[in-house]
């Protein structure tokens, strides 16, 4: 979307709604453990004893991080008999995850610095 200002074209940011959505779905990814869980499911899909095993967490907690992860639609969810199979249905949900971890990852190979914070946002 273009606007006219000032007799100059100006690129207009994207939609109050689209900026809502995503925001939602960076809240989700921030807390750790939900991001590990991505971060594992977009490797491959898993089960959620399997997915517990390699968090660290409790059972019921990764079934907890998975259900608000899946109600967001980040992750979806297929049965196989009786257990359900998450994975990452999102190329994008993926690109982004793999992109940030991956940057901080080699950030800290390098420098060993910690992520700074933005000035003046709250970050």
């Amino acid at each position: 979307m273009t606007a006219r200002v000032g007799g100059a074209e100006r690129q207009e940011g994207p939609s109050s709604d689209v900026l809502g959505r995503a925001a939602e779905a960076f809240g989700l990814l921030a807390a750790p453990a939900r991001l590990h869980i991505v971060w594992l499911l977009a490797e491959g899909e898993s089960d959620v004893t399997g997915l517990a095993e390699r968090v660290g967490g409790a059972l019921p907690a990764v079934s907890q991080h998975l259900s608000k992860l899946k109600l967001a639609g980040l992750v979806r969810a297929r049965r196989e008999g009786r257990r359900q199979v998450y994975y990452v249905d999102d190329p994008d949900i993926v690109t982004v995850v793999r992109l940030m971890v991956g940057q901080l990852t080699e950030r800290a190979g390098q420098d060993a610095a910690p992520v700074r914070r933005l000035r003046g946002t709250g970050a």
